[in-house]
């Protein structure tokens, strides 16, 4: 009886039954679509952290550099032979530590052994300046001074890219040098899965082996390669020794900050820095201990720096930080405006609708239905429209996700200063993520991914809507009298 009555009313009142259902549905797929917004700012947040944190970092550990001594060199210095045919070229590399003070490699195994962090993993940041060109003319010796201009950013783990199309020449003198720059990082080739490398897949070639510690091999950036020309079996040098590509790594998200990667102990013995690294990457036990793990770190390891995620996420900065402030505060106190207006019209609406079908359930009572079976057919066809309404809704919600997707709109992130005595990526002054004296900006496509969570919290709050209406409408048929239906009939 119950079913067959209420297919009959439904089907008499479709027009009521759709206006109340396209009101829960324009709640609902506003929430679908901030929710999902929401969820692709995270993903977005995610990986601008991940393009310099690396996966599964929960924080860095690095020492500030400490001020040159008065009198110091500005910059590194370049001797060549002026004496030389004019015809002839010259070259010579400088590699310096980019980033911090260097930290001792013992310090990774006491980092690792502190309360709460599941594992730590050390990684050397160099900057390797490079000047080539030829005399025009015989002179005595000459020299040649460079801060490593020609690196066009400072970013992650190892400084700034080079841009050798764009490289600085050096003339005067009678010489004429071209200067470039680019970054090398050292990574610990048994633990590859905590650290810059973890952030890049190998698409060419192959990665390091544990074997290869001393081996002076190389995983050179996508773009880099294509810069340089480079492909697996290429052969470059560095500061005189010869390295060969092994792959060819492209980032997960955004652009690689490091050109160059190759063994730890070998970026050691470049940048005449043994047992030494720059930078600490740490992963905690525990995501929800990690400023707990951070203190115990400070207070136990002193003089260092400790940056956790959290700290990094605070730097960020652009259209991106706006848009997720957005979506996270006014997208859903707007949801929740419009989702509570929807429970009210349907409500209203089915209310409503009970007044006018006072006849109806007056006659019912005459004929010795309870108030329960009347309130029941009443909340069970509210139930009904708000399926309806939120199958609509997740209809609509899932489609303007998908829009969102398709059109994937371009958001910027810049990363700025944190404060802290490290450097974003490993710019001057630090060797991880933490503060740095220029701003990186990354581009982010933004998407709108609908996961089953918010499919199922459209589901809910169908029901919850049904609910609502359904119970104010029950209310009101509750209350009528066999007599209203006499006094209704004219």
């Amino acid at each position: 009886m119950f079913g067959i009555y209420l297919k009959r009313e439904l089907g008499r009142r479709k027009k009521a039954a759709l206006v109340i259902a396209l009101g829960l549905a324009l709640g609902i797929a506003l929430v679908i679509t901030v929710n999902s917004v929401s969820a692709g700012m995270t993903q977005a947040q995610d990986k601008v952290l991940k393009s310099l944190y690396g996966l599964g970092t929960d924080m860095t550990v690095t020492k500030a550099r400490t001020a040159p001594t008065s009198g110091s060199s500005g910059g590194p210095n370049f001797k060549f032979d002026a004496k030389s045919s004019s015809s002839s070229t010259q070259s010579s590399d400088r590699v310096q530590t980019q980033g911090g003070q260097a930290l001792k490699s013992s310090l990774v195994t006491k980092v690792a052994g502190q309360k709460g962090v599941e594992s730590a993993v050390g990684a050397l940041s160099l900057n390797v300046t490079k000047v080539d060109g030829s005399f025009t003319q015989g002179k005595a010796k000459s020299s040649t001074s460079s801060s490593g201009s020609g690196s066009s950013g400072q970013g992650g783990p190892g400084g700034g890219s080079s841009s050798s199309g764009g490289a600085p020449q050096v003339q005067g003198g009678g010489a004429n040098f071209n200067v470039n720059s680019y970054s090398v990082v050292g990574v610990d080739v048994a633990h590859q899965g905590l650290g810059p490398l973890s952030t890049m897949k190998v698409t060419s070639g192959k990665t390091f082996t544990t074997a290869q510690t001393g081996s002076k091999v190389a995983v050179v950036s996508k773009s880099y390669a294509k810069e340089k020309k480079y492909k697996v079996g290429s052969t470059f040098k560095i500061s005189g020794t010869k390295f060969t590509v092994i792959g060819i790594a492209t980032p997960d998200s955004s652009e690689s900050d490091t050109d160059v990667f190759v063994p730890l102990k070998v970026a050691q013995t470049l940048g005449d820095a043994k047992n030494q690294v720059t930078t600490i990457y740490v992963k905690a036990t525990d995501s929800k201990q990690i400023s707990t793990v951070k203190k115990e770190i400070t207070a136990n390891i002193s003089g260092t720096t400790v940056t956790t995620s959290a700290d990094l996420a605070s730097t960020v900065s652009g259209s991106l930080s706006t848009a997720s402030s957005l979506a996270t505060s006014v997208g859903k106190w707007l949801s929740i405006a419009v989702l509570a207006a929807a429970f009210l019209v349907a409500a209203l609406l089915t209310s409503s609708a009970v007044s006018r079908r006072v006849r109806e359930f007056g006659t019912l009572k005459a004929l010795g239905w309870p108030s329960r079976n009347v309130t029941r057919q009443v909340v069970g066809e509210s139930i009904v429209n708000g399926l309806i309404g939120g199958a609509l809704g997740i209809a609509l919600g899932v489609g303007a996700a998908y829009a969102v997707t398709a059109i994937s709109p371009k958001l910027t992130a810049q990363l700025g200063s944190s404060g802290g005595g490290g450097g974003v990526g490993g710019g001057p002054g630090g060797g991880g993520p933490g503060q740095q004296a220029s701003q990186n900006t990354l581009e982010i496509a933004l998407s709108a991914p609908v996961s089953l969570t918010t499919i199922a919290l459209a589901v809910g709050l169908a029901v919850t809507g049904g609910l609502i209406a359904g119970a104010m409408g029950g209310w009101r048929a509750s209350r009528m009298r066999p007599a209203d239906a006499l006094r209704s009939v004219s």
